[in-house]
């Protein structure tokens, strides 16, 4: 079974004849980490998934300028739950001089625990400017990156990467990225089987999960196409990875986590978690309280939630009026 299998680096010993990946000191288990996405990961969501199982649950990216500039939005959007721990942070920035100064003041004031590295956003406003998934490509740049943050982090937090295959698939960056993130002293590296080119349509190649695993020695974590708790057991059983990393899959499905939980526990499958409309009514329900509490007020919480009601009701015969009008919240 997965669970009795021993898999070639960053694992030690984890609950339950597991295998729990290695943050630093830290260690995550289930190694599942929720990706980062912009207007989903913040408090509430984190929250929200932490209540059906344990694993890394990341901020929404906010940029490293954004950030030591003190801009008020960006400093509340890095703000962390009562009791979250690991607090994990993720950066953008396309000069190493100022991504080295955000990590600096993320060290000197306590603010996290973990800082993840962003080189995987594929939005062609960012990538026509050179940044996300289009700068790896700019290999001295990119080291350049990743070493002035190693560098402001000085051993007292780990700082990881993401990234994706490369611009297109005439451009592949994802192995020489990776050797160089592990030279720079990353903690590990997450890579998203897709090309930026490929935003999110087709299927994620995980044979190139596989082959970062073999060409590195730190921890490769694998991302791309994990709906269920079977994708997450597959990937690793295919490609050797240390981890997973969810994105779209929990969208609308926070107990996904509680699933991958189970799963991994056990080694194997394990009895997936299909709440019918009440149960996910409940939980809609409970998403929007938890936005209400972070945003300091309840009917911007529900406006803000509005965006997930596709999501939660996908599959389910609840009607087009129904649908508009939960599309228009304003109040619990």
């Amino acid at each position: 079974t997965l669970a009795s299998r021993r898999l070639r680096g960053g694992w030690e010993d984890g609950p339950v004849d597991g295998r729990a990946l290695m943050l630093g000191d830290r260690a995550v288990w289930p190694p599942v980490v929720l990706a980062p996405m912009a207007g989903i990961t913040g408090v509430a969501f984190r929250r929200l998934c932490r209540e059906y199982g344990a694993g890394l649950y990341v901020s929404e990216m906010v940029t490293s300028r954004a950030l030591v500039e003190r801009d008020a939005e960006t400093l509340r959007m890095i703000s962390f739950a009562a009791g979250e721990s690991p607090r994990s942070l993720q950066l953008s920035g396309v000069d190493p001089a100022v991504v080295g100064a955000a990590v600096q003041m993320v060290v000197a004031e306590d603010l996290a625990d973990h800082v993840d590295l962003n080189f995987g956003c594929p939005v062609p406003k960012v990538t026509r400017k050179g940044g996300g998934s289009a700068l790896p490509y700019k290999r001295r740049l990119f080291g350049a990156i990743v070493a002035a943050a190693v560098d402001a982090a000085g051993g007292r937090l780990p700082v990881t990467v993401k990234m994706r295959k490369g611009i297109d698939e005439d451009h592949l960056t994802f192995l020489d990225a990776g050797r160089i993130a592990q030279d720079c002293g990353a903690a590990w590296v997450a890579l998203h089987g897709r090309t930026a080119a490929q935003m999110y349509g087709g299927r994620a190649d995980w044979s190139a999960i596989a082959e970062l695993k073999s060409a590195l020695q730190i921890p490769v974590l694998g991302n791309g196409d994990i709906w269920e708790a079977a994708d997450a057991l597959a990937m690793m059983a295919r490609t050797g990875c240390d981890g997973v990393v969810v994105g779209r899959g929990c969208l609308g499905r926070p107990w996904l986590f509680g699933d991958l939980a189970r799963a991994f526990t056990a080694g194997g499958p394990s009895d997936v978690h299909r709440p019918d409309l009440a149960q996910v009514a409940h939980v809609m329900r409970r998403h929007a309280e938890l936005l209400g509490e972070d945003l300091g007020d309840q009917a911007r919480g529900c406006r803000d939630f509005r965006k997930h009601v596709a999501w939660y009701l996908k599959g389910f015969r609840v009607g087009s009026a129904t649908r508009q009008s939960m599309g228009l919240v304003s109040s619990l």
